[in-house]
């Protein structure tokens, strides 16, 4: 680890990590960690040395220009710090690409600096593609293997087994140093996950507001989205084929949605709603 600043003490701090790659489908999950890092005002303190655990061939450098000065940008995982935030506690971010190897020492230096922020929840964030339809929500999946986080924030375990990403090697070094991490997964439309997703990236900015109950500014990201969905309208509606795939997939979504429609859940979800929002006050 390259400290760059001092790393200040924090208040009830959680950490919120995501990274370009195998993890990254639409650009989803990095651009969460981009847009937090600006509306938080995160300042840079620390970066993991690209030389342990990047292949330079697969993630190579770049010539960059500062100043009319040409200098050599290498690509690594950087360490954001954000106080004063919105959520009544601070915020410690991990922006980086996914390691080209020593995951595990990669993991364990991540977790030290965790320990040392005293950080009390770790969020890991990524994006998958799915079999879902651009012109609905898009489903986030949040699991946790911690039994007391589960309870309070109404959350499932996960019953995944196959090849992980380097989030999931980083929650599972966060159990075993006894810090509660939550999992939360965007599926982005498999048709349309090539290019960047703002859909996407807005509902696990909306994820995060849940599990942390606050607010969280989403600036030009809801337009975004919209604007993204048009795009993907116009495009389906130019291939008769797409539109029609695209029906099916609504369908199919609208009908597995459909017990999620009680009367029940639907008031929990909205008492969610004013909770984040600052006006959960009693009804006359």
């Amino acid at each position: 680890m390259i400290e760059l600043e001092d790393l200040p003490e924090l208040h009830d701090a959680v950490m919120i990590a995501a990274f370009e790659g195998w993890n990254d489908a639409g650009e989803a999950a990095s651009a969460v960690i981009e847009h937090l890092a600006e509306v938080f005002d995160a300042e840079v303190v620390a970066a993991l040395d690209p030389e342990d655990y990047y292949d330079f061939q697969v993630n190579r450098p770049r010539v960059v220009l500062e100043n009319g000065r040409r200098r050599i940008s290498w690509r690594t995982t950087r360490v954001l710090i954000a106080t004063n935030t919105p959520l009544g506690r601070d915020v410690v971010l991990v922006q980086g690409v996914e390691p080209s190897f020593r995951w595990r020492a990669f993991a364990i230096e991540l977790m030290e600096l965790a320990q040392a922020a005293d950080v009390s929840m770790v969020i890991t964030l990524g994006a998958l593609m799915a079999d879902v339809a651009h012109s609905r929500p898009i489903p986030v999946t949040a699991t946790s293997d911690h039994e007391d986080t589960r309870h309070r924030h109404d959350l499932e375990m996960s019953t995944y087994e196959g090849p992980t990403g380097i989030v999931g090697v980083l929650a599972d070094a966060a159990t075993q140093v006894g810090v509660p991490s939550v999992s939360c997964w965007a599926a982005v439309p498999h048709y349309a996950g090539h290019s960047p997703s703002p859909k996407a990236t807005a509902a696990l900015v909306s994820r995060i507001e849940e599990l942390l109950d606050a607010p969280i500014e989403h600036g030009e990201l809801d337009e975004d989205a919209h604007a993204w969905e048009r795009g993907i309208d116009e495009l389906a509606q130019s291939d008769a084929e797409v539109a029609e795939y695209v029906e099916s997939l609504e369908e199919a979504q609208d009908t597995a949605d459909l017990p999620e429609a009680s009367g029940d859940a639907i008031a929990k979800e909205f008492e969610k709603y004013l909770r984040r929002r600052g006006t959960d006050e009693p009804q006359q």
